[in-house]
């Protein structure tokens, strides 16, 4: 005589394809089959004719396992069915705390099947292929405080994303929340697809972003997954390359870019002030990558539209030209980045006509090569790392209508005369300029807020880099 047995199987979302061997064997075998009403659709033609079926409602998980054990003790085999995978939001778990509640000693045998979450991500290309977690927003049985916990967590701890019960008729505000929270801890590029009804016959496939992600179009028939920091899009999918540490990835990412990208991000979580202008933000996370200087917060300061305007000066072909105040300051500046726009960088420190008029006219050097600058390219972007004498040379030169600058870049360093030669720069309203204000400064700071504006049109996906 066959023990008495409930076994609890995993019919998978939907599909016929979807449903395991293992499972329908189970099916064939069961006098009694208890599940969610809705389900028996699914399973109809892989049940015994003689088999009988008791179905519930959505809500009724506890009085399905009480019939579950009922029936089993009378001598029957049970099955008890769940969508997707039993184990992962379905009833193994019930199950099997009621054989410990009843201290039962019927036999209990869990099926795993094909879970929501694996069926939207075959269908949304390979999401999933690097550290995930599937949270639900459901909080029938879950506080919400405690879901809000794991959402933070999840976000922060860079996860692919997976979300069950996204919305209900009467949970409308949750997902909204979900976005809020994960658009604190993620670039607003991050990859988003959904599959409503995943593996039925009125299947949806959406890929979007986390930032164009909008909740009124999903609903309680929707996954979500919310890619990493490494996911990006490929013919319409979502794909998260299985390890961070390559020569290139899929989008051409080199080891120094991935590094690069993750640095910003970095960056980015820890600014006191996120709600600033995208160009702005993007030359300041140059700063504070470079120096490892948090101050720059305060220190930088950006004429509104300063990065934005000097970027479309380079892509329009309106400025071809950069000075450079030292040799160092030019050395920073991204040869890929002039070869894209067709620009180029000069210093004109090591022009032999330098030295010569430096003397006889008892100026600096630095001074001598940007007079000498201004005459060959007065509308140049003017870049200062290291000599506060040449931008007030400069300044000078501007009052005399000797330069038209398309921009200006000063950070010069030190402690003579650097404070007052910014301070000369402002009052030109018109030349959008970029300034580390106070002593702090430098080449390397100079040519990374160069970098910052020749690399604008990356700024967007918060890809810095692609360069390195």
């Amino acid at each position: 005589m066959k023990s008495p047995e409930i076994i609890v199987a995993g019919i998978g979302p939907g599909g016929e394809e979807d449903i395991t061997p293992a499972v329908v064997q189970a099916l064939g075998r069961s006098d009694i089959i208890i599940g969610y009403k809705y389900y028996f659709r699914f399973i109809d033609k892989f049940r015994r004719p003689d088999s009988i079926c008791i179905d519930s409602g959505m809500r009724e998980e506890r009085e399905r396992a009480e019939e579950a054990f009922r029936h089993a003790s009378q001598g029957k085999t049970v099955c008890v069915i769940s969508s997707g995978d039993a184990g992962i939001y379905g009833m193994a778990p019930l199950i099997w705390e009621m054989k410990k509640e009843r201290e039962s000693d019927l036999q209990i045998e869990v099926l795993p099947g094909i879970s929501a979450f694996q069926k939207a991500a075959s269908l949304l290309g390979a999401p999933i292929g690097h550290d995930f977690c599937v949270i639900s927003l459901s909080d029938l049985m879950t506080p919400w405080k405690v879901i809000e916990k794991r959402i933070e967590a999840a976000a922060g701890a860079d996860f692919v994303t997976a979300v069950y019960n996204p919305k209900s008729s009467g949970r409308y505000w949750q997902l909204y929340r979900l976005k809020e929270l994960f658009l604190q801890k993620r670039s607003p590029s991050t990859p988003v697809g959904y599959v409503r009804q995943a593996g039925r016959e009125d299947q949806e496939v959406t890929v979007t972003s986390l930032e164009k992600l909008d909740p009124e179009r999903i609903d309680m028939f929707t996954v979500l997954i919310i890619g990493n920091s490494h996911s990006y899009g490929f013919e319409g999918k979502i794909i998260t390359p299985r390890g961070y540490y390559r020569r290139t990835d899929n989008t051409g990412t080199s080891i120094g870019q991935d590094i690069m990208i993750r640095s910003f991000r970095t960056i980015e979580k820890e600014l006191k002030n996120k709600e600033i202008q995208l160009g702005r933000k993007w030359a300041l996370l140059h700063a504070i990558h470079t120096t490892g200087d948090f101050e720059m917060e305060k220190l930088l300061y950006t004429d509104p539209d300063a990065v934005e305007n000097l970027y479309e000066k380079f892509r329009s072909g309106a400025c071809k030209t950069i000075i450079t105040d030292v040799t160092m300051a030019s050395s920073g500046i991204r040869k890929g980045a002039l070869q894209r726009l067709g620009a180029e960088v000069k210093c004109y420190l090591t022009d032999e006509r330098v030295p010569g008029m430096a003397s006889s006219l008892g100026i600096t050097r630095t001074q001598a090569g940007i007079r000498l600058a201004a005459e060959e390219h007065p509308d140049a972007l003017y870049v200062f790392g290291n000599a506060p004498t040449a931008l007030m040379e400069l300044c000078d030169l501007i009052r005399k209508k000797k330069a038209r600058p398309q921009g200006i870049i000063a950070a010069p360093v030190g402690f003579v005369h650097v404070e007052e030669s910014k301070h000369m720069v402002k009052p030109f309203t018109a030349i959008p300029k970029l300034i580390v204000e106070g002593r702090k400064g430098g080449s390397n700071l100079a040519a990374t807020l160069v970098n910052s504006i020749l690399c604008f049109d990356d700024a967007q996906q918060l890809r810095p880099g692609r360069d390195v």
